[in-house]
C-alpha cells in the first residue's frame, strides 16, 4: 500500500537573526514598538475597546513603513520573504506580492489572543521582536476541523502535519506566514515580560 499526501498546508519559516546587523535592527525595532505603545492614544484606546491586553496598532496605524525607517527596512526583508513563499506555493502571480498592513503587537502577560484568519489578504504571518521565556507560542489549526465529524483523535505520537493542532515557539528574529484563510490564534502569554511581534498582510 502508499499514501498520497494530498490538500497540504505549507507554513513558511525564516529567521531575520541570520543577517548581519540583526541585534541593532532588532533593537532598533523594539524601540519604535515601544515608542508608539507610548504614543499612539488612538491604538491603545483601540486595544482597550476590544479587550486587547496590551497595545497594537491594528486599528490607528496604517503607514508604519512610511512612518519609521525600521519599518522601511522591515518591509524590504518580509517583501523578499513573502516573494520566495509565493514561488514556493506555486502561485501563479503577475505582479510580486504587495504588502497590504503591517501592525505592533505588544502584548502583556495574562494576554493573547482567539483563533482567526485574515479576510482579503492572501498571505498573512508575524515577525518576532521579543519573545521572553514563557511567552506564547502561534497555535495553528487543521482548516479542516470543521468537516472531520466522526473522526477519531490522533496518537500522542503522531507526526505533526496529522495533529489538529500545532504551536510553533518562535524567537527574535523568526518570520513565519501563512495562507491567510488559516485559523490561528495566539494563547495565553504566560511570560512574566512583554512579547513583541509585527504582523502583516499580503495582497
Amino acid at each position: 500500500m502508499s499514501l498520497r499526501p494530498l490538500f497540504v498546508t505549507q507554513v513558511y519559516e525564516a529567521s531575520l537573526a541570520e543577517g548581519r546587523g540583526f541585534d541593532a535592527f532588532n533593537a532598533s525595532l523594539a524601540d519604535a514598538c515601544r515608542m508608539l505603545a507610548e504614543e499612539d492614544g488612538a491604538g491603545r484606546a483601540w486595544s482597550k475597546a476590544h479587550g486587547y491586553r496590551g497595545y497594537t496598532s491594528y486599528g490607528s496605524l496604517g503607514d508604519l513603513p512610511h512612518r519609521l525607517p525600521e519599518f522601511a527596512e522591515l518591509k524590504r526583508h518580509l517583501d523578499r520573504h513573502a516573494a520566495l513563499y509565493a514561488k514556493a506555493l506555486n502561485f501563479d502571480l503577475a505582479r510580486k506580492p504587495r504588502l497590504d498592513n503591517l501592525w505592533v503587537n505588544i502584548l502583556k502577560p495574562g494576554g493573547g489572543h482567539t483563533g482567526h484568519i485574515h479576510p482579503h489578504a492572501f498571505l498573512s504571518g508575524t515577525v518576532y521582536v521579543e519573545v521572553p521565556d514563557g511567552a506564547s507560542a502561534l497555535k495553528l489549526e487543521d482548516p479542516r476541523l470543521p468537516m472531520m465529524m466522526a473522526r477519531p483523535g490522533v496518537v500522542a505520537e503522531a507526526p505533526e502535519a496529522e495533529k489538529p493542532f500545532v504551536y510553533l515557539t518562535p524567537k527574535a528574529g523568526t518570520v513565519l506566514m501563512w495562507e491567510s484563510w488559516l485559523r490561528h490564534e495566539v494563547p495565553t502569554n504566560a511570560a512574566k515580560s512583554e512579547r513583541i511581534s509585527i504582523s502583516f498582510n499580503y495582497a
